[in-house]
């Protein structure tokens, strides 16, 4: 296992890492499309491979996650500024 700093651990995502089961239709598709884009060495697809395909081939699709993503975060870091103000002047 490669030595990591804690910063460089926070930021790590282990959903990258996990291997996709095929046990739906879409996923199934999607794990034989990467695969075969891919060609990794035992045919396992991670959920970081299908990343970096849909980047590549739909980004437009991954842009509107992203964005819904940062949007919803950023509002709730409003509502828990606004409850932590709140709070304080109680």
């Amino acid at each position: 296992m490669k030595n990591i700093t804690p910063e460089e651990e926070y930021n790590v995502n282990p959903v990258l890492d996990q291997l996709v089961e095929p046990d739906t239709d879409l996923k199934n598709w999607l794990v034989e499309y990467v695969g075969s884009r891919l060609s990794p060495d035992n045919m396992d697809v991670t959920v970081e491979m299908i990343v970096e395909v849909m980047a590549a081939e739909f980004p437009e699709f991954l842009l509107a996650v992203a964005e819904e993503n940062y949007i919803r975060g950023y509002e709730q870091a409003l509502d828990d500024l606004s409850e932590a103000q709140r709070m304080q002047n109680e």
